[in-house]
């Protein structure tokens, strides 16, 4: 492995080991961790707008609208109007509250795993830089 002082190196290799992990944990719920994390905002923020949600999110409309369409046609997501025809609604369908729900304590095997192997100061610290970061 090559050694580098770069800062986007290390998180983008680390990136890759968590959602791997995440992603292990999840594999017989049929989504990934990126899909489990958009079901679990949109049950969060109850029918957001798509703009809200990619707020929420920190994704660009473009990519959050990608992301919603393969759920939607899992049939876990449905899109509605909202007040007007630029702004439409983000519903978790009875189907997607099921799979969050039948997918939580693996997420949270999944999560309980890495603060294990880092301890709750380090997993704070961590949370405390890359919002610094963010």
């Amino acid at each position: 492995m090559l050694t580098s002082e770069c800062i986007c190196t290390h998180l983008r290799r680390a990136a890759r080991g968590v959602s791997r992990h995440y992603d292990e944990a999840l594999e017989g719920f049929g989504i990934n961790v990126a899909q489990f994390s958009l079901l679990r905002h949109v049950r969060r923020l109850d029918q957001p707008s798509i703009s809200s949600l990619a707020e929420a999110m920190g994704l660009d409309r473009s990519t959050l609208g990608r992301n919603v369409k393969v759920l939607e046609a899992e049939g876990l997501l449905a899109l509605a109007e909202g007040n007007d025809l630029r702004n439409r609604l983000v519903i978790l369908t009875e189907q997607g509250k099921a799979r969050v729900l039948a997918a939580e304590p693996a997420w949270e095997a999944a999560q309980r795993s890495l603060v294990d192997n880092l301890g709750e100061a380090q997993r704070d610290e961590l949370v405390r830089l890359l919002e610094q970061l963010a």
